[in-house]
């Protein structure tokens, strides 16, 4: 196992866990935890491929902004 996909794993963990469990429940500090496992993803994607890894990044971070963005504008937050 390459170091890449060692803490690639362990940005994955904390950064689900910090997502699912954030001290403040403001949905710009969920949406800045979301990108700490988008990270982790792009890390482990390194290990193997690159190509597959700046995809796999570029997708989950524009999925991700486009959901909360929605949410903020549903609830009325500016």
């Amino acid at each position: 196992m390459t170091p890449e996909y060692l803490l690639g794993l362990a940005l994955l963990v904390i950064g689900t866990i910090a997502s699912a469990f954030p001290r403040d429940k403001d949905y710009l500090t969920r949406l800045i935890n979301l990108e700490i496992p988008g990270f982790g993803l792009l890390l482990v994607m390194l290990s193997y491929d690159e190509a597959l890894a700046l995809f796999t990044f570029a997708g989950v971070s524009v999925i991700t902004t486009f959901v909360f963005v929605r949410v903020m504008e549903k609830r009325g937050i500016p």
